[in-house]
């Protein structure tokens, strides 16, 4: 048997608003809203949907998962993101070789990180 990551799903307050941000994050769209559960269309060929669904009680805390994006530009993504709605938290820059990340809350206080990599070769 062989198991594949087929879709992430958000729980949240305000699924309709949450899949709205995150299909303007990845230029996606909506593929299927049934009022307490959306789901997004895959961004990418071999990528797992993003889905949303309606639960009564907040997240106590930290999120244990967070999805993790990656780009060529992460300065300009981040600022994208920004604008569409996103909060940044912090940023990791220089602390792991290979990559720098910023991690960001969407709307509804979902940690996510956009990392790029910067290039670093253990060879030198």
């Amino acid at each position: 048997m062989t198991l594949a990551v087929e879709m992430v799903t958000f729980d949240c307050a305000d699924p309709r608003r949450l899949a709205e941000f995150w299909a303007a994050a990845l230029e996606t769209e909506v593929a299927g809203d049934y009022g307490d559960f959306v789901m997004l269309a895959r961004p990418a060929e071999g990528s797992p949907a993003l889905s949303f669904q309606r639960v009564p009680e907040p997240t106590p805390g930290k999120n244990r998962v967070h999805v993790d994006l990656a780009t060529a530009d992460r300065a300009a993504e981040v600022a994208r993101l920004i604008g569409l709605g996103a909060t940044v938290r912090y940023d990791q820059l220089g602390t792991v070789p290979g990559f720098d990340w910023t991690t960001l809350t969407d709307p509804e206080g979902n940690e996510f990180c956009v990392s790029q990599q910067t290039g670093y070769s253990e060879t030198g």
